[in-house]
This record gives C-alpha cells, sequence and structure tokens, in this order.
C-alpha cells in the first residue's frame, strides 16, 4: 500500500504532495492539467524506464519519493526513491541504499498494479490468468499445484539420472581405459584414508629417532651425571642451607633451588623415558619411508590432495561398475523415471480437472461485475489446450488464458486484441473485484476507467469502484463526478499558466471539494450545479467526511 509520494521537478510538477486514503482516493482535474504526470511518477517508482525528457524545464533533475507498506504487518514500511537528470543519469534508492532497476521493480511492481488505457498490465499476460484463477481457487488448487510441482521435480531429476546412466554405460575407448588404468594403480597402493597424513606427522621422527634418543640421553647426563649441573645445585644448597642460620635470607635462596633441583630431577626421569621410547628400527623405516613415497607418487598423479586420489579411485570405480552393469543400471534408472512419469501424469491431471472446475465459476462472478458496468452482453471464456510433455512448466500442463467475448455469436480472441483500453480496465476491475482479497496487488490505480461512460454505466463502476475499496487501495483518475463522489480522498490537479507552465496537486475537502463536483458535473460552478453535487455527496455518505 502506497502511504505517501512525493514529486519534484518532473514534467510540469514543481512539487507535489499525494497521501492517497487505504481505501478509494481520486484524482480529477482539466483536461491537459497534467494528471498523466502523476502516473509518470508512480510509473517511475514501479521501476519502468526513466525517460530525461520527463525532467521539468529549467531544472537539473527530477525526482520522485514514496514512502510504501508491503503488507497489513508491515509497520515501518520501505521509503523509496528515484532520481532523473537532465542528462539522462537516473539514482534509485531503497531505504537510503543505493539500487538497480531490477530490484525497484521486484520491490514495487508486486505491490502496485497501473490498470491504463495504454497499459501492459497483467491482464495481457496470458500467464497471469492461470494465477489468477490459482488464487481464487487457492484451497483447492493450492495443494494440487503444490504435488503437481514436486512430481515435475522428481520427473526432471529422474530424466536426469537416466541420462547420466546412459552416457556412462555407452562410455567407450580412451575414457573407459583411463578410468581402468585409474582404478587399477590406486587400488595397488591402496590407500587409507588419514594414512598419508599419519605418516607425514610420524616419519621425521623416525628418520631421525637415533640422533634424537641421543640428544635426550647426553641433556640428561649433563644435569644428573658426574660433575653435572645437579652436583653443582645440591652443593650451592648445603653451604646456603648451612648458612641460613645466620642470615634467613639465605635459606630462602636454599629453598628456591631445592625447588629448581627438584624440577631438574623430574626432567633428567622424563628425559630417560624419552629415550627409553624412542625406537630406531632400520627396517620399519625403510618401509614407512616406501610407503610414504608411494602415496606421494599417487598425488602427483592423482592429487594433488589424498582426498582428490581417494575420490579418483571412486569415479572410475562407479564409472566402471556402471559399464559393467550398464543393463541393470538402465532398467532401474528407467524404472524410476516411469514412476515418476506415473505420478507427475496423475498430478497434471488433478490440477487440470480442479482449473476446469474452477475456471469457469471465476468467469461467471466476472461477467456478473462485468455485467454491473454495463459491458452488454460481453464474456470471459477460459481456454485451456494440453501441452506436449516436453513443454510442462511449474504453472502446469495447459497453456491457458481468459478470452474475451463481446456478444454470444462472436468468436472469443484474446483480451490483448479485441477489448479497448477502456474495456479492459473495465475487465481488470470486474476480475480484481472477484478476487476480492486473494488478489497479491495491495494498490489498484485506474487511468481513465471510466472513459466514454456515463448515465447507469458511472453510476455501476463507482459502486464497484467502491466495493473494490473495500479490499484493496484504489487510486482513480477520472472525469466522471458519480464516481468522484464515492472516494474517501479526493484529489484536485490543477495547471497555472506562465513561461514555464506548473502543475499543482491539493487535497479537496468541504466546500471545494463540492465545486470540483460541480464542475465535474457541468463544466462551471453554479448554484444548481453546487446543489447537485452537494446532493450526490450527501447520497454517497461523502459529504460529512470532506
Amino acid at each position: 500500500m502506497i502511504d505517501a509520494i512525493h514529486v519534484e521537478n518532473l514534467a510540469l510538477i514543481r512539487s507535489a504532495d499525494l497521501e492517497p486514503a487505504p481505501g478509494l482516493t481520486v484524482l480529477t482535474g482539466e483536461t491537459g492539467a497534467g494528471k498523466t504526470a502523476l502516473l509518470s511518477a508512480l510509473k517511475l517508482l514501479m521501476g519502468e524506464r526513466a525517460d530525461s525528457s520527463q525532467v521539468r524545464e529549467g531544472t537539473d533533475a527530477a525526482q520522485v519519493t514514496g514512502r510504501l507498506f508491503r503488507d497489513a504487518h508491515d509497520t515501518e514500511g520501505v521509503v523509496v526513491e528515484r532520481r532523473l537528470g537532465a542528462d539522462g543519469r537516473s539514482r534509485i534508492k531503497i531505504d537510503g541504499s543505493l539500487a538497480s532497476v531490477k530490484e525497484l521493480r521486484t520491490l514495487v511492481s508486486p505491490l502496485v498494479d497501473l490498470c491504463g488505457q495504454h497499459e501492459h498490465q497483467r491482464l495481457l499476460d496470458a500467464e497471469s490468468h492461470v494465477a489468477m484463477i490459482d488464487a481464487w481457487g487457492a484451497s483447492t488448487i493450492g495443494p494440487l499445484l503444490s504435488t503437481y510441482r514436486v512430481a515435475l521435480h522428481e520427473a526432471t531429476g529422474a530424466a536426469q539420472e537416466l541420462a547420466r546412466v546412459e552416457e556412462a554405460s555407452q562410455t567407450r575407448g580412451a575414457r573407459l581405459e583411463e578410468a581402468r588404468y585409474t582404478l587399477e594403480r590406486i587400488d595397488e597402493v591402496n590407500p587409507v584414508p588419514g594414512e598419508y597424513e599419519e605418516l607425514e606427522e610420524r616419519l621425521p621422527r623416525a628418520t631421525h629417532a637415533e640422533s634424537l634418543a641421543r640428544a635426550a640421553h647426553d641433556a640428561a647426563e649433563a644435569l644428573s651425571g658426574e660433575g653435572g649441573a645437579l652436583d653443582a645445585l645440591n652443593s650451592a644448597i648445603v653451604e646456603l642451607s648451612r648458612m641460613g642460620s645466620v642470615d634467613a635470607e639465605l635459606s630462602q635462596f636454599a629453598d628456591t633451588l631445592t625447588n629448581a633441583a627438584i624440577v631438574l630431577e623430574d626432567s633428567v626421569r622424563d628425559l630417560h623415558t624419552y629415550r627409553d621410547r624412542v625406537d630406531f628400527d632400520p627396517d620399519a623405516l625403510a618401509r614407512a619411508q616406501a610407503r610414504f613415497s608411494e602415496l606421494k607418487g599417487l598425488m602427483r598423479r592423482f592429487g594433488p590432495t589424498m582426498d582428490e586420489v581417494l575420490q579418483a579411485r571412486d569415479e572410475a570405480r562407479e564409472l566402471l561398475s556402471m559399464v559393467d552393469d550398464a543393463e541393470r543400471a538402465l532398467e532401474r534408472a528407467q524404472r524410476a523415471l516411469d514412476e515418476a512419469e506415473e505420478r507427475l501424469q496423475d498430478a497434471a491431471r488433478a490440477l487440470s480437472r480442479a482449473r476446469a472446475h474452477i475456471a469457469p465459476r471465476f468467469c461467471r462472478e466476472v461477467v456478473k461485475q462485468m455485467a454491473r458496468l454495463q459491458m452488454g452482453r460481453a464474456e470471459l471464456v477460459w481456454d485451456a489446450r494440453s501441452l506436449p510433455r516436453a513443454r510442462w512448466t511449474k504453472q502446469g500442463p495447459e497453456a491457458a488464458e481468459l478470452l474475451y467475448k463481446g456478444g454470444p455469436g462472436l468468436t472469443p480472441r484474446p483480451l490483448k486484441r479485441i477489448a479497448s483500453g477502456g474495456e479492459l480496465s473495465r475487465v481488470m476491475l470486474a476480475c480484481t473485484v472477484v478476487l476480492g482479497e486473494a488478489d497479491g496487488v495491495d494498490t489498484l490505480v485506474f487511468d481513465e476507467v471510466d472513459a466514454g461512460v456515463g448515465g447507469a454505466v458511472a453510476r455501476s463502476l463507482a459502486a464497484v469502484l467502491a466495493d473494490l475499496a473495500q479490499t484493496h487501495q484504489v487510486i482513480v483518475v477520472t472525469h466522471v463526478a458519480q464516481v468522484a463522489v464515492m472516494a474517501t480522498k479526493h484529489y484536485v490537479v490543477t495547471k497555472l499558466e506562465g513561461d514555464i507552465p506548473e502543475t499543482t496537486l491539493s487535497e479537496v475537502t468541504g466546500e471545494d471539494r463540492v465545486r470540483e463536483i460541480a464542475r465535474i458535473l457541468s463544466g462551471d460552478v453554479s448554484e444548481v450545479s453546487c446543489a447537485h453535487a452537494r446532493q450526490m455527496l450527501e447520497e454517497a455518505g461523502q459529504l460529512g467526511k470532506s
């Protein structure tokens, strides 16, 4: 939902603010006053292509800023800013951060639908027709569509697996020989996971075992041997202890050195243990070095890491297994594909049946609304054509769309080829009313949906728009008083003449609104037209709210 829009220097607009109501908001004004510029501002917020010619004459840049709520639970909203320079450069910010046109379109387009005389709107997109039916019949169609999509995903995966098995079973020549060589060479060495790392850590100690044992022995002798460090340390302790009776400070030194002596004795014991634990076995060392060399050879050929060596062995084994067991592997893959396709066919039939049952009901409801809009005996017809299996998509197994039938004796044709802009807007309006809250779009903007209508049709159109405003935010550019009086908020677009004309936008209430309705009714503001306008507002229940 749109909370507010601020426009600067766009077309004839110098500065304008629009704060549409949650329900129905109308924009009125003389022809040529600049209502199109406001629609251009909305298009820019929706991520449509920018044109530097839209920048107001004599200014450097145009800017449109809008605050939108994503849903009923969004209390913070999102602020979108689009700046268009006279030099053609465009800048987009979403909540203060730079963004791309694609990001803007992805964010805003699902929230706002612009239904105008010349807009490429979702009603012209046949794929959106299926989405409408699915949304309207969500309780029935939703689970069936989910089941269909799961089945389609499984069938696609099964087909890919069959293709992989077929390719592997047909492998010949150099690739097959390479797989055999890889498996034979690696199996000949038969590496064990973790073995290389263990040897890499152990070999340096084994290689220098004799030197390590000698170093530990010599160090222990230097500490505890005759004339070693412990002898000298113990002599110092005896002398300090003897004189400690004279000076207590020397006793403290004696205690400290005693502790040091204990540490040295522990170290001597540990060094002897280390020396005795060192196992110097020339034959075992030679075997370990040879094994390490074999593993290094595998890594040079199939690595560079041992994990890659082991992976190469597994891949070669799997490939040879598939070739050797090709017939059974193909049978398994084909059987899995057949079963997946059978489940998919069942899911597709169930989905198509549900749509075929629900879509005509939807069309009948839309036709009722079209009748309210005085569209004669025009109809919507659901047309579904089965697609070849290869063309099935996530949307379904058929090509389907809503066709427009102008009368009982006429041939149904695609909406984009038959309906005029005004008719198309009214069909869109009828569809949206029927969809109600199931429609995912929050804000609907209608540009001249009332083109060429008056009298009873205008009253019907106003009633339908009022109904729609119960479930959507609706913004209507209108020239019809019957529509204008139904609005919760009423804005007037005015063009001020001058060297550079300027378009202004202002909300009208009270007597100002009465005068605007009177102008729409008769082209001037007289006592008679004002009385008529006041009566219409009272009948619409809007006079006291103005």
